[in-house]
């Protein structure tokens, strides 16, 4: 008679599926932030962890659940989201920024900054899919027509929209930024009216622009004010 029969040994159960690439998505408008999860989560080895609406939230999600990328929106409710990047970056994750327009000059602040990259709003689901893995991966996506111009202002061979303005243009520009009028400028930078009037002059000229609404313009389209 037979003894007793072992069970057969059963194989380790091994996969070869990659790790997911962890998105946090960082977005204040909920339709928005809505979209690009739908599509996010319908993308092939890609999840998101989470969404925030801010820089703060931003940072404590990056805490809490340690994505691979963040995709943050440039404009948040709590200011430029360009100012969080080093912190986001710290905290071990890979910062692909997301915005509506931009120049060569912001592009550059993404990079100096510890950005893995930007694209537009308006790219394809695809072209974003693409983004989010390669810089995942360790490599850098930046728009294709905004890259001569990432490369000329980080070799310092390309022209800087305001570098050329002192620290006292710049304070006046900070101050048109918030809305004050050239007599507030005045008194808050203790100096007369009309030497006033010649910063804000010179402001306008080294900005290239007509008028101090078209100045603001400039300069937050160039990230020298939020």
């Amino acid at each position: 008679m037979d003894g007793p029969r072992s069970a057969p040994r059963r194989k380790p159960v091994t996969t070869d599926e990659p790790h997911p690439v962890r998105v946090l998505l960082v977005e204040d408008h909920d339709m928005v932030a809505e979209a690009l999860q739908q599509a996010l989560d319908r993308a092939d080895g890609i999840t998101v962890v989470g969404r925030a609406r801010s820089r703060a939230e931003a940072l404590a999600d990056v805490r809490e659940h340690q994505p691979d990328v963040v995709l943050l929106d440039r404009r948040l409710s709590d200011g430029d989201a360009l100012g969080a990047i080093a912190d986001l970056a710290a905290g071990g994750a890979r910062v692909l920024v997301l915005t509506g327009e931009a120049t060569p000059a912001i592009a550059a602040q993404v990079a100096k900054a510890g950005g893995a990259g930007l694209l537009f709003k308006s790219s394809q689901l695809g072209v974003l899919e693409s983004a989010v893995r390669d810089v995942a991966a360790g490599g850098v996506v930046f728009e294709p027509e905004l890259l001569p111009g990432v490369f000329d202002q980080l070799t310092g061979r390309g022209p800087a929209v305001g570098r050329g303005l002192t620290a006292r243009e710049r304070e006046t520009l900070d101050l048109l930024g918030e809305g004050a009028t050239t007599d507030e400028i005045s008194l808050r930078l203790g100096v007369s009216r009309n030497t006033t009037r010649n910063h804000v002059q010179r402001v306008l000229e080294k900005l290239g622009a007509r008028s101090k609404l078209e100045a603001v313009a400039v300069a937050r389209r160039e990230g020298l004010i939020s």
